[in-house]
């Protein structure tokens, strides 16, 4: 079976502010047809990282295609294959839905029946066709974020980027923005998707990219990530000289992660020799618990922290 093309394609991707290295070099292809979860903790370069990906930021050095066509040589054919909806809204309050969208749909350039025809089905995707004349001041914050995600796919995209579109939504909108997703993926569209919730990425996503620090530190489906970064093991809580505990423990397992007095250890037999070396440095164990491989694992692992880590 022949690959799949790549409908984004990030390639040495980079972008300093100064002396600060804000995205190192990224390379990231995502496949037609597929959705890919981009996670990192705050300041890991993942808005920076779309920024650039969509042509809002100009990048430092390397290269980003959207269809085939490079963002900055040939922005007008790249942008119309791209859909980006930001985590700010990016609404006008006092118009109503419909004119939004026939606002937006103009800029992309659609006109007369096309127009129309793309308005009355956005609408339907964002479950508004009822509030259609009503004005955007009166909607919920969840119904204002569904019509974010219905301008941004209007000229139906080969690439849609959403960057937290979920924040402050009430559950029915957070499902309702799910299930779209879900049948614009169906319809063949592309999506890069952000998100604070590691259980909309695992819910959604057939593949995650990891970032830290401006780097792209891992990519893959969620079972190779597990199986590669994040798979089960032991948590073993000490106290004492943790660094000799630790140093006598990767003697004889590897690797070990965690930090402080928590040794995270992989699923290893036997275990006794390897408790054994730790408590021959004078350290005492205090629990030990089971660790089951999951994305969120995967995340400590690579990161050393949890998603929503300020």
């Amino acid at each position: 079976m022949p690959a799949m093309a790549s409908v984004l394609a990030l390639a040495g991707l980079g972008k300093d502010y100064g002396d600060r290295r804000a995205v190192d070099a990224v390379d990231l292809e995502i496949a037609a047809g597929t959705i890919v979860g981009l996670l990192g903790p705050n300041g890991a370069g993942k808005t920076t990282t779309i920024s650039m990906a969509s042509g809002v930021v100009t990048p430092t050095r390397g290269t980003a295609l959207v269809d085939g066509h490079d963002v900055w040589r040939a922005p007008r054919l790249a942008k119309r294959a791209l859909g980006l909806v930001p985590q700010e809204l990016a609404l006008y309050d006092e118009l109503s839905a419909r004119q939004n969208l026939r606002y937006f749909g103009r800029i992309y350039g659609l006109a007369g029946a096309e127009l129309g025809a793309r308005i009355d089905w956005a609408l339907g995707v964002a479950g508004l066709a009822d509030r259609a004349d009503d004005p955007v001041s009166q909607f919920s914050g969840g119904m204002k974020r569904r019509l974010n995600l219905a301008a941004g796919v209007l000229h139906k995209p080969k690439l849609l980027i959403l960057d937290e579109p979920t924040v402050g939504v009430d559950p029915q909108s957070r499902n309702h923005i799910f299930e779209t997703v879900r049948s614009l993926r169906g319809e063949g569209m592309t999506v890069l998707y952000t998100s604070h919730y590691m259980e909309e990425v695992e819910a959604l996503c057939d593949r995650v990219a990891i970032m830290d620090h401006g780097k792209l530190v891992a990519a893959g489906t969620i079972d190779e990530l597990v199986t590669s970064h994040g798979g089960e093991g032991l948590d073993v809580e000490i106290s004492g000289d943790a660094p000799s505990a630790r140093a006598a423990a990767a003697a004889l397992a590897s690797p070990i992660g965690g930090d402080g007095a928590i040794l995270r250890l992989p699923e290893i037999q036997p275990l006794a020799p390897v408790l054994a070396a730790i408590e021959a440095t004078g350290a005492k164990i205090k629990s030990i618990s089971s660790r089951r491989g999951n994305l969120e694992g995967v995340f400590l692992a690579l990161t050393g922290k949890a998603l929503r880590d300020e």
